[in-house]
């Protein structure tokens, strides 16, 4: 089964949250074609969490799970740690107060 490339979801996926009116960016550029997302999520209240995509080895569905949560900057350096071993790792932050990310939204699996 072909695969979307990772800038090719990353763009997709910024592009649905400005639909929303949710604010995002891209805060480290990974590989275009195979690197990992990693997606910030900011409430804009000190806390934050982190999700990456794995897959269900139940189902071999793609999900996303937390990586971490909690203060912004123990969050924060959570993916330093994760960009130090993965320098091919995009990391985008999403700010919402409301904590939505879309993360769980059917068109961007």
């Amino acid at each position: 089964m072909a695969r979307l490339t990772a800038r090719f979801w990353v763009d997709a996926y910024l592009a649905r949250l400005r639909l929303t009116d949710i604010p995002a960016f891209v805060l480290a550029h990974g590989d275009d074609t195979a690197g990992a997302v990693l997606v910030k999520l900011n409430t804009l209240d000190g806390q934050a969490r982190a999700f990456t995509r794995g897959f269900d080895l139940m189902t071999g569905d793609r999900k996303w799970t937390d990586l971490t949560s909690g203060a912004e900057r123990d969050v924060d350096e959570a993916i330093t740690r994760q960009r130090r071993f993965d320098p091919d790792l995009w990391v985008i932050e999403v700010e919402d107060r409301q904590g939505r990310h879309l993360l769980d939204d059917p068109s961007l699996a």
